[in-house]
């Protein structure tokens, strides 16, 4: 992990751990689904292993990276009638004062080559008769696709949702403070 964190370093990067958990927990779970059957003879080690690997780069990606190398981020919220509104938000500085360009590009890269990866997983374990394994090839496909979503309404139209939400959480603070 050091020798990638020095490298990525190197290349001027201001975030090297985000840009590398936000590569490694992608590629680790690819690697494992391509490579199990060879280091395991254990179905559910295998799939339990690689679907821990994409939650983690799932929460990752949605909290930790996608804030810190682009400056967006996005999240669903209840209301008190209990209706669910999806919150997209960009930062109103411009995001390579945040980071680098480079930075950006490997988000943006890894964010849409994976769910191709996994779709291209999904045909071949559905070709193959694989079937046992389609479950972890749709999990792994919904994980990646939701976040690519996410981050694509972002960049698109993140400012918009981002004020609606600010005033909402600063009305309903008010009110709170009134009551007491």
């Amino acid at each position: 992990m050091s020798l990638v964190a020095t490298f990525i370093r190197r290349l001027g990067k201001r975030h090297p751990l985000a840009t590398f958990f936000h590569l490694f927990f992608r590629v680790s779970a690819i690697i494992t689904y391509l490579f199990c059957d060879w280091f395991s003879n254990s179905f559910v080690a295998c799939f339990v292993t690689i679907l821990l690997l994409l939650s983690f780069d799932f929460w990752s990606v949605k909290n930790v990276t996608g804030r810190l190398l682009v400056g967006l981020r996005w999240w669903n919220q209840i209301d008190e009638d209990g209706k669910s509104h999806w919150v997209f938000e960009a930062e109103r500085v411009p995001t390579i004062a945040a980071s680098t360009e480079a930075e950006a590009r490997i988000f943006w890269l890894g964010l849409i080559i994976c769910p191709v990866i996994w779709t291209v997983f999904f045909f071949s374990t559905l070709f193959s008769l694989k079937l046992k394994w389609l479950a972890l090839v749709i999990a792994g496909i919904s994980l990646q696709t939701a976040n690519l979503y996410g981050y694509i309404h972002c960049k698109l139209g993140g400012r918009k949702g981002a004020s609606r939400v600010t005033s909402k959480v600063f009305v309903t603070a008010d009110a709170a403070k009134r009551k007491y």
